[in-house]
C-alpha cells in the first residue's frame, strides 16, 4: 500500500470514545459516516514511508504518558459541529511529530493545529445549526484521555487501521 496515504489520529479512552462515536453515529449522515470518531493529527503522510513512520511512532509513544485532553467547547463548522479539544501536551506532541515529518507534510498538515472531534459534517446549514444549538444547550466541559496514536490507510473514503501505538511513558 505504498501509494496509499496514511492518516494519524489520537486514540481515546474507552468512555470518551463511546461519547464521541455515539454522537457521530447519531448526527453524521450515515452514507458518509465511514470512519469512527477521531482527532486527526495528520491527514496525509506518505504510505511509502509507513515502516519509517511506524518506527518513529513506536519510539515516541514509549516515552509519552497518556495525554490529558480538555473537551472545552463546541465549534460550529457551517455544515456541522465539532468538539474543541485543548491540551498543551497534545499540542507539544504534534509539534514534535511535525518536525520529525517536516519534509513529508502537505500544506494542510503544515498549517496550524486546531484539535477537534467532528460529530457532524456535510449536512444542510439549517440542520447543522439545529444540531449545534442542541449540543451547545447540553454541553458541559469534560476531561478525556489520549491513550495512544492510531495510523490508518486512507482508502478513498473508508480507513483501514495500519497500526496502534499506545502511550506507555511515565
Amino acid at each position: 500500500m505504498a501509494d496509499t496515504p496514511l492518516i494519524l489520529t489520537v486514540q481515546f479512552d474507552d468512555q470518551s470514545f463511546a461519547v464521541f462515536d455515539g454522537l457521530r453515529r447519531r448526527h453524521f449522515p450515515p452514507s458518509r459516516n465511514l470512519i469512527p470518531a477521531h482527532l486527526t493529527l495528520f491527514h496525509h503522510l506518505p504510505g511509502g514511508k509507513e515502516a519509517e513512520i511506524a518506527a518513529a511512532l513506536r519510539e515516541l509513544t514509549r516515552q509519552t504518558p497518556p495525554l490529558p485532553l480538555n473537551v472545552s467547547g463546541l465549534r460550529f463548522l457551517g455544515f456541522g459541529s465539532a468538539f474543541e479539544i485543548n491540551s498543551a501536551p497534545l499540542t507539544a506532541l504534534r509539534k514534535v511529530l511535525a518536525q520529525r515529518f517536516q519534509g513529508d507534510l502537505t500544506p494542510q498538515d503544515a498549517q496550524g493545529f486546531r484539535p477537534h472531534v467532528t460529530i457532524q459534517n456535510k449536512v444542510p446549514a439549517h440542520e447543522a445549526r439545529a444540531t449545534f444549538e442542541t449540543l451547545r444547550a447540553d454541553f458541559t466541559p469534560f476531561a478525556a484521555t489520549g491513550t495512544g496514536l492510531l495510523l490508518w490507510h486512507y482508502l478513498d473514503g473508508p480507513w483501514e487501521e495500519a497500526g496502534g501505538f499506545p502511550f506507555t511513558g511515565r
